[in-house]
């Protein structure tokens, strides 16, 4: 079997690539991003492509599935940028698999695409997908659930599953995430357990997590399993103010949510924040999921919990972790975080 993932460099992407590469019904996998990491495991191809311009069909042809990841979460201050690289590059994909006459596409969605949820109990996979409108993020991930509707009805010959994660978090991936939504003005140390002593406790603020590693064990499942539709993806426990003020050895503060929004709202004004307030207000509304049908259907067990994965990602925080690949890298900050600072902090990518 042969895949093409692409999106392979990012926080998800290596970890698909590396469960692709321990799966003996793989003979090859092709990685495609942007820009060639120096990473090389055993058994991967690499090659460049932009989603949002090159010709991806000659990339895709051959393939038996490919998986598609590729996103770009910045800059949130410039979100026609985004839309035409998240909704309309999906869109390149998608259409490129099926002119390359590949057989199956494994689309990485999101619980952000979900229609606003309860929070008292989980969801399912038949929960309506319309995202929060204000927000880039959700509203591009809801856009492209809508075109796979109709791709699955113009093509019904083609296997088409979406993966719905929760939060996604390991080590390697802490510099790439604090980069993409705290920004260059959080320092590494803040990140060790009892320097932060007071956690927001706010109307909405329970999501859910996953390690990245069981993420990628999930789209390997996907990849080799003849199942279609979608999948919710997450680990236990739900994870809340009082959780993470364990987590932190912090006290959980009860604050009313328009301060911490306006709050929010002002330092992304100023290019202090690159994460929009807009995407604060969707995750206080995002649906907890139940993962029943992964479990069954894909035969997934998520070998972390939500606590561990979060750890991971603080460990990596304080020690500003990272991975050779350019979506990963430390280096990719630049000296002194100069390289951060000279986009605008969610003004330019």
């Amino acid at each position: 079997m042969r895949v093409v993932v692409v999106g392979a460099t990012g926080n998800v992407g290596t970890s698909v690539v590396q469960a692709l590469t321990a799966e003996p019904q793989v003979s090859s996998v092709l990685g495609l991003a942007r820009r060639v990491p120096h990473w090389r495991p055993d058994g991967v191809e690499w090659a460049a492509a932009d989603i949002a311009s090159d010709d991806l069909v000659p990339h895709l042809r051959g393939a038996d599935v490919v998986v598609h990841l590729a996103w770009l979460f910045q800059p949130t201050h410039d979100p026609v940028l985004t839309w035409r690289v998240n909704a309309l590059g999906g869109i390149r994909v998608f259409r490129a698999a099926v002119e390359a006459g590949v057989p199956a596409l494994v689309y990485a969605s999101s619980v952000g695409a979900y229609s606003p949820g309860p929070k008292d109990h989980p969801v399912d996979e038949s929960w309506p997908t319309d995202g929060w409108p204000t927000a880039g993020y959700t509203r591009e991930k809801a856009y492209l659930e809508r075109v796979l509707d109709s791709l699955e009805a113009e093509h019904p010959q083609l296997r088409v599953v979406r993966m719905r994660p929760g939060f996604i978090f390991k080590r390697e991936a802490a510099t790439e995430q604090r980069r993409l939504f705290a920004g260059p003005l959080l320092p590494h140390p803040l990140a060790r357990t009892g320097l932060i002593p007071l956690v927001p406790d706010l109307p909405g603020l329970r999501f859910q997590a996953l390690h990245s590693l069981d993420v990628g064990e999930a789209f390997r499942s996907a990849v080799v399993r003849p199942v279609r539709g979608a999948f919710n993806l997450a680990a236990d426990p739900v994870l809340d103010a009082a959780e993470l003020a364990k987590l932190l050895d912090a006290r959980a503060l009860r604050l009313p949510t328009p301060v911490v929004r306006t709050a929010l709202a002002a330092a992304w004004q100023l290019h202090l924040l690159p994460a929009s307030p807009h995407l604060f207000d969707a995750v206080l509304r995002l649906p907890i999921l139940d993962t029943t049908r992964a479990r069954d259907e894909l035969g997934w067990q998520p070998q972390h919990s939500s606590l561990d994965a979060m750890q991971e990602f603080l460990d990596g925080l304080r020690d500003g972790a990272g991975m050779d690949t350019p979506p990963l890298a430390r280096s990719t900050s630049g000296p002194l975080r100069s390289h951060e600072i000279a986009t605008g902090v969610g003004a330019r990518p």
